[in-house]
């Protein structure tokens, strides 16, 4: 669901501030000293196609709602005595219903494509990157990590394949995991024994992709890791020749050659 809002607060004192706020509604508030009033329009839809779109306007006064128009009711409602006493005179009112009901295409369906083309038909690709992960004790010898970022919208799925075929046991995922910067991130994550000659691959499929994309697991070993093994084994290999020199000159100096 999409919302926007047109927020005002109005008193008998003059304006001392004004905050506008776009983040798929808009705000814009004044606020006063003593009572505080409140008119909220609403764009509500849950589609495209805004088939089931509805205009409400609310009025507020010291957070208590009097009266409300909801275009899918096509007249005012009031909620307390004054709300009642205004919502009567409104409908009796044929130039007051004829234009609060035009706003349900005046403002919220030609907004509503305006925000459409500006945020909610954008999409941004998830970068993927696999690795390998220690695993939990378990009957696997092995995990491996799918690892979607910064994509847009929410919605993604990510799946494994051994061989082509996709793979249902042995497979946990998080959540679609908010950046807080409108990106999202995802982590799925296989546990398996690996067999020689077998093709491991992470699928993801997303708005932003014109069609899924299969990322094929590579067994190698990183160029950082086999660093690291290198130079664990050249340590070994030296503290070895250490040791047996070690063990050379105690012996000498037992048999008194030293």
């Amino acid at each position: 669901m999409c919302l926007f809002h047109y927020h005002s607060q109005q008193g008998n004192m003059a304006i001392q501030n004004i905050y506008i706020y776009l983040l798929g509604f808009l705000s814009i508030s004044y606020r006063t000293d003593g009572y505080y009033e409140q008119v909220v329009d609403e764009c509500r839809f849950t589609s495209k196609d805004l088939q089931d779109a509805e205009f409400i306007r609310s009025y507020v006064f010291n957070m208590v709602e009097d009266v409300r128009f909801n275009s899918s009711v096509g007249e005012y409602v009031g909620y307390t005595e004054l709300g009642v006493k205004n919502a009567k005179a409104w409908n009796s009112d044929p130039g007051e219903l004829a234009g609060i009901r035009a706003q349900l295409d005046s403002y919220c369906r030609n907004n509503a494509g305006i925000h459409y083309s500006a945020v909610l038909d954008k999409t941004a690709k998830p970068y993927v990157r696999m690795s390998s992960v220690t695993p939990p004790s378990g009957r696997h010898t092995a995990m491996l990590m799918c690892s979607a970022y910064d994509f847009y919208p929410k919605q993604i799925r990510v799946t494994w394949q051994r061989d082509g075929h996709e793979i249902k046991s042995d497979v946990t995922s998080t959540e679609e995991l908010a950046d807080g910067d409108w990106y999202y991130q995802i982590h799925s994550h296989l546990e398996y024994t690996p067999k020689s000659g077998e093709k491991i691959s992470c699928m993801v499929e997303h708005s932003s992709l014109p069609e899924p994309m299969v990322y094929d697991w590579d067994p190698s070993m990183p160029e950082s890791e086999r660093n690291k093994i290198a130079i664990g084994a050249s340590g070994l290999v030296l503290g070895a020749i250490i040791a047996l020199a070690g063990l050379v000159y105690y012996k000498k100096k037992s048999a008194g050659v030293l």
